[in-house]
């Protein structure tokens, strides 16, 4: 049974307390994109913190001060555990010294394109036997309107907790843009919704130590679906430019200077570019997540499937037109010498999730191409879920891009000169509009 709160003092106001004086431990599972930014966030604010993963690499890491994401700096790591402010572990009964326990796992889809909460479900099995009274627990994971309720609610309950009164549950989507140099954890609004009016205070009372400014919103539901708008938005708006991308190309048009003339009118356009696909753990799976539950209700989101059909095209799109720049200049591409060019999702990280340059490269193989790859945040190809190739970085000279018939550029990291690369490349497909109209240069 829960522990009663000390006489005229409830839980919750025991918690907000213990924030304000910022003697809450903040209990982070899940250390990866979203998990270790929010760490520092916290431990750089003066909270003590305790991050769990099962991976111990990450966590023998993280004590050794070390980073394993390319856009955080392992000093700022190096100096929380050298100050006594970070904790790791795999160990989930240390959970029961938090104050807050915030959860921030993946959220897959199945093979069925249907929701794969079992990081979620598993996690929350994990902390059951350690959870207590005073506590809050916080998802940050997508995931579909009623989760909260429907799937972290009634386990907890069953312990005895009584939420709102003794135990607090708040939902809180992650919004972190990795290597954005603009925006982090601290400065990007985020929004909140609480199970009971008494989860919501508790739930500010403890990100407001933290984030600048807190939306709160009247419920997890209302949270979990804002987090899917947001990129469902997304992918909309890159499926309809993907689109457009196709019909510029078939009538001679460079989408490019469609799109930035566009981009010149102050009020109502917001720009958005094509690209070889979506990637990342948001754009190409989140949308997938609102279609489920909606069939639920007997709605078929016709408008999200269709832009993710479109933008799951755009690997094959850029495939064929490097198959038709190849034979113009009589190679086939069977036995065809292909540089890829960033293998990342996005440019400027390290973060291989649902990226289409693998899609892209899986493509090409089947065809026969040679391939050979350059990204500098990714020095030796990974172990994916899906799609390997035992390759490792090939450093960008003048020497190795004349050695091949073509490259490809997928994902434009900062890093890759480009001057270079069109002075010596034999033929370069572009699908990110960054190069010059060249006579050795294909937009695709």
């Amino acid at each position: 049974m829960p522990a009663p709160a000390p006489p005229g003092l409830s839980h919750e106001e025991q918690f907000r307390r213990k924030v304000a004086a910022k003697s809450a431990v903040v209990g982070i599972v899940g250390l990866g994109y979203v998990g270790l930014p929010l760490i520092l966030a916290f431990a750089e604010a003066g909270f003590k913190v305790l991050g769990l993963d099962v991976d111990r690499s990450k966590i023998d890491r993280l004590r050794a001060g070390q980073s394993y994401i390319a856009h955080i700096d392992g000093g700022r790591i190096k100096s929380m555990a050298d100050g006594g402010l970070m904790e790791v572990t795999a160990d989930f009964a240390r959970a029961s010294a938090a104050e807050a326990i915030i959860i921030c796992v993946p959220t897959p889809l199945t093979a069925y394109r249907e929701p794969d909460l079992s990081f979620v479900t598993g996690t929350l099995e994990s902390l059951l036997p350690h959870l207590r009274a005073g506590q809050m627990l916080s998802l940050e994971s997508t995931t579909y309107p009623g989760t909260t309720d429907e799937v972290l609610r009634p386990p907890i309950e069953a312990r005895g907790l009584t939420i709102g009164r003794d135990f607090f549950l708040v939902y809180s989507p992650e919004r972190e843009d990795p290597a954005n140099p603009s925006f982090g954890t601290r400065n990007i609004p985020k929004v909140l919704g609480g199970q009971t009016p008494a989860c919501q205070r508790v739930g500010l009372a403890l990100y407001s130590q933290v984030i600048h400014q807190m939306v709160p919103v009247s419920s997890p539901r209302a949270a979990e679906l804002t987090k899917l708008l947001e990129n469902i938005y997304r992918s909309v708006n890159i499926g309809l430019v993907n689109e457009l991308k196709i019909v510029a190309d078939n009538m001679g048009l460079d989408i490019y200077e469609v799109i930035n003339a566009a981009a010149t009118k102050p009020f109502g356009f917001t720009p958005f570019y094509p690209g070889p696909g979506i990637g990342g753990h948001c754009i190409p799976i989140d949308p997938f997540y609102l279609t489920w539950k909606a069939r639920g209700y007997g709605v078929h989101t016709r408008f999200i499937e269709l832009a993710g059909e479109i933008n799951e095209a755009m690997p094959q799109w850029v495939v064929d037109k490097l198959i038709h720049a190849l034979n113009e200049k009589g190679r086939p591409l069977k036995g065809a010498k292909v540089l890829i060019l960033g293998i990342a999702y996005k440019k400027n990280v390290d973060d291989m999730r649902e990226s289409p340059s693998v899609v892209v490269m899986e493509l090409l193989a089947r065809r026969g191409a040679i391939l050979s790859y350059s990204d500098p945040h990714v020095p030796v190809f990974p172990n994916l879920r899906r799609g390997h190739f035992d390759l490792q970085s090939t450093p960008l000279t003048r020497e190795t891009l004349a050695r091949f018939d073509a490259v490809l550029m997928l994902t434009a990291h900062a890093a890759f000169d480009r001057s270079l690369i069109a002075a010596h490349a034999r033929l370069i497909i572009d699908t990110r509009g960054v190069f010059p109209d060249a006579p050795n240069v294909v937009r695709a």
